[in-house]
């Protein structure tokens, strides 16, 4: 089977580099992702990467506890940064280029994203981190993902998650839950699936960027993924559902 797709955006939860941690990063987990990404970039697929920051800070969690959104939205913004420059060593590690732009500037640390200079990176075999979100407040990672993906000019979406798929129940709560193979955007947003927030989910749609949701937790998916198998839930293709 070869290749499917030829640049991807690989967006990962902060909760995904927290690995069985109550918090934080576990830079077991961090080697293991490193180690992924460097066998698609063997491959010669594209890869960039959109990263939250939900394992140090959650914005909308300290909103509801009292503090301001906006300011709220900025500190997880730096916290994603944190993650993004941990993936990047992690990365270069194991001699795989990489380069850390971020929405807001921190020129001592990364470089500021310029949508040219990104794609330029990716076509010359770099690993493309983004890193602060869009920098706006009130916009989730997800949301990134989903502009990112379009401005870079993506094939799809790989939304890495601790779950194989989109299912019609919690498979954790319910043994008999079905796993969807493929759904369309449309279904996802009237069911309020929680695949990604419905302002991702829409800009996909519009940009008719498909979104493949999988298991990060099984060693080589991003891989089997890259090429083509059918590893998870594609939410983008045909319907399942009536």
């Amino acid at each position: 089977m070869g290749i499917a797709y030829r640049r991807v955006l690989l967006k990962l939860s902060g909760e995904a580099l927290m690995g069985n941690l109550g918090y934080g990063i576990d830079p077991a987990v961090v080697q293991e992702i490193a180690q992924e990404v460097a066998e698609v970039i063997k491959s010669g697929v594209q890869i960039a990467i959109v990263v939250g920051g939900g394992n140090i800070f959650r914005g909308v969690k300290a909103a509801s506890a009292g503090m301001d959104r906006a300011t709220a939205d900025y500190i997880g913004m730096i916290a994603t940064v944190m993650n993004a420059m941990t993936l990047q060593d992690g990365l270069e590690q194991i001699g795989v280029p990489t380069r850390v732009q971020t929405a807001i500037a921190m020129q001592e640390v990364a470089e500021p994203y310029i949508r040219r200079r990104a794609i330029r990176h990716l076509e010359k075999g770099r690993v493309v981190i983004f890193g602060a979100g869009s920098g706006n407040p009130f916009f989730t990672t997800d949301t990134t993902a989903a502009l990112r993906a379009a401005e870079i000019g993506a094939d799809v979406i790989f939304k890495a998650t601790k779950v194989d798929g989109v299912y019609d129940s919690d498979p954790h709560v319910n043994p008999d839950a079905k796993r969807y193979q493929s759904l369309t955007y449309g279904h996802v947003l009237v069911n309020d699936l929680r695949v990604m927030d419905g302002t991702a989910i829409a800009l996909c749609r519009e940009n008719n960027i498909p979104i493949m949701v999988f298991d990060l937790g099984v060693r080589g998916n991003i891989h089997r993924a890259v090429m083509g198998e059918p590893v998870g839930t594609i939410v983008g293709g045909f319907c399942e559902v009536s």
